[in-house]
């Protein structure tokens, strides 16, 4: 009889989708580092905008579903925005997730952990996205969920931070993105959303991350 010792383990691979790629024994987590991306459009009124996210990774690890159907990713960036002169604006950074599909759209909601110091913002990782996808499917989750009263006193959730300075940043470490119902590759991506309000000029400049398979 074969002893059980010997058995060959089966490697479990995290990639990104442009060809950065790890591997690892199965059971055991899977880091990915990921190179973050920048934009800078300027506005009508001449308003220069950049948006970044930087310092980016993955860590691809065994769902405790321990099925094909079940995958977890633990995910860390940072996204940023500079302006070159003084606005209000709104960031909102997140996620795509996607079931065997190129991930460009779809919307689900999702939360996790805040502080504020300054104008740098922090999401812990206790609360991410979690999500049920089948083939073809693909949904959009935001990292913040920051109470705050509305205009009549009621509570109220936004997925967004507010500033008024030329700068702005929300990091996150460790948040989770936890998906069933995949039989077949599943990709993440990070984005991040910054609407920008000139007395004259509005829009929303987003920065996509580069996507990266969570198996």
């Amino acid at each position: 009889m074969m002893d059980p010792r010997k058995l060959i383990r089966t490697a479990f691979v995290g990639a990104a989708a442009v060809g950065l790629a790890t591997t690892g024994v199965a059971g055991a987590d899977t880091f990915v580092p990921l190179p973050g991306a920048a934009v800078t459009e300027t506005l009508g009124d001449g308003t220069a905008v950049t948006v970044r996210i930087v310092g980016e990774s993955a860590t691809i690890s065994p769902s405790m579903g321990a099925t094909p159907l079940h995958r977890n990713a633990w995910v860390s960036a940072s996204a940023q925005f500079e302006l070159s002169g003084p606005a209000r604006s709104k960031i909102k950074p997140g996620y795509i997730v996607g079931c065997q599909v190129n991930i460009a759209g779809g919307g689900a909601n999702g939360g996790a952990n805040y502080s504020q110091t300054g104008q740098n913002q922090s999401a812990g990782g206790s609360l991410g996205g979690n999500l049920s996808l089948g083939p073809g499917q693909a949904k959009k989750f935001y990292l913040l969920d920051l109470e705050a009263p509305d205009a009549f006193g009621a509570e109220s959730h936004r997925p967004f931070s507010s500033h008024t300075s030329t700068y702005g940043s929300v990091s996150w470490r460790n948040s989770t993105i936890g998906l069933s119902g995949c039989a077949g590759y599943a990709q993440a991506r990070a984005f991040a959303e910054v609407e920008v309000e000139t007395a004259t000029a509005k829009e929303v400049v987003t920065v996509w991350g580069q996507p990266f398979s969570i198996g």
